[in-house]
């Protein structure tokens, strides 16, 4: 491929790759090639705004995620921000840094996965920057999402007497980079052959970390219903996201350790490598499943709605009166604090 400035290679990686419909449907006036996007609003409607960024060797590793898989997942963390309000994504703006090392073919094949990303969820690429970085790559996505008017979904509204519930299984994607690193790490140093414990990951586990899928549908359904009280998503593992409703509720959830839902590719993973699944289903994290609550009243007719949209609903707890903060009870009945845990990028000290 030929040397490309800034501005042949954003049209090489973004020109023609959503049909005009797209655009269309999403309402956009002016999307990429000007200094800003023009976007018209829709009477009724709020916009949802919301920001990820994915810091190479920090979010993700070389060893563990494809050029294409790192674009899949910078858009899919945002998608899940908006669909834990119960919202609608639409657009999207997209910054990357590159360093040396991510040359054109390596950023455009970031692209592909981007793109992968936003075609699955209808969402208009319309704009964003590039630039130069000294060492590794920073990628920084925006996405702008709808939702009616005063609906919004927050984590403030979890109030005791309701129930709590996942929209699928948790730990799957640390139980994938596990698998991954662990593999890489036996094949450079030779390992690999004579260990039974480096099997293949099983596929589910790694693309559970590679290719998240955010649950949009799942947040519409909440939404639409009435029913949705609190709503998080699980990005920094399920303890972590369960304080968060807590303290922005100021109520206290309990944690059913015997309703927490375990893959049944984690629970075998976690056997043959000597590992608790419980671990990574409470801390694991970038799973983007939602965690929220509902009024008990619902209980049967929300479960009734999910299997008729092919979506798993479990619920694995309560809300009750007392102190703000998460419990775990055990399979006995004993209780004890759970701590936060979760993924922390500026931990205390």
């Amino acid at each position: 491929m030929p040397p490309l400035d800034e501005f042949a290679r954003i049209r090489a990686w973004t020109q023609d790759r959503q049909p005009k419909e797209t655009f269309e449907l999403a309402g956009v006036s002016l999307g990429i090639g000007d200094d800003a996007a023009v976007v018209n609003g829709a009477p009724g409607m709020q916009w949802l705004l919301a920001v990820d960024t994915m810091v190479e060797r920090v979010h993700f590793l070389e060893e563990t995620m494809g050029d294409a898989d790192v674009g899949y997942k910078a858009l899919a963390a945002n998608v899940s921000d908006i669909a834990a309000m119960g919202g609608v994504p639409k657009h999207a703006l997209v910054s990357v840094s590159a360093p040396p090392a991510w040359n054109a073919e390596r950023i455009g094949r970031l692209y592909d996965g981007l793109y992968a990303c936003a075609d699955k969820y209808g969402i208009a690429v319309i704009g964003g920057d590039t630039t130069s970085a000294p060492a590794h790559l920073v990628v920084s996505v925006t996405v702008i999402g709808t939702v009616e008017s005063g609906r919004a979904i927050a984590r403030s509204g979890a109030k005791p007497g309701q129930f709590v519930f996942l929209t699928g299984p948790t730990g799957l994607s640390a139980a994938g980079l596990h698998g991954m690193l662990a593999k890489s790490d036996a094949e450079s140093d030779g390992r690999s052959k004579s260990n039974p414990k480096l099997n293949p990951v099983p596929s589910r586990l790694a693309q559970a970390h590679r290719r998240p899928s955010p649950s949009v549908k799942a947040g519409r359904l909440l939404l639409e219903s009435g029913w949705g009280a609190s709503l998080n998503d699980v990005s920094d593992g399920l303890a972590s996201e369960a304080w968060e409703l807590a303290e922005a509720s100021g109520a206290l959830l309990v944690l059913r350790e015997s309703a927490l839902p375990v893959s049944g590719e984690l629970a075998s993973y976690a056997s043959e490598q000597g590992k608790r699944p419980l671990d990574w289903v409470l801390y694991g994290g970038e799973d983007y499943v939602l965690l929220g609550t509902a009024d008990p009243r619902h209980e049967e007719a929300l479960k009734a709605r999910f299997r008729e949209e092919g979506l798993p609903l479990f619920v694995v707890g309560e809300v009750e009166e007392g102190t703000p903060g998460v419990v775990l009870e055990t399979p006995s009945g004993a209780r004890k604090p759970l701590a936060k845990g979760g993924y922390n990028h500026f931990p205390e000290g």
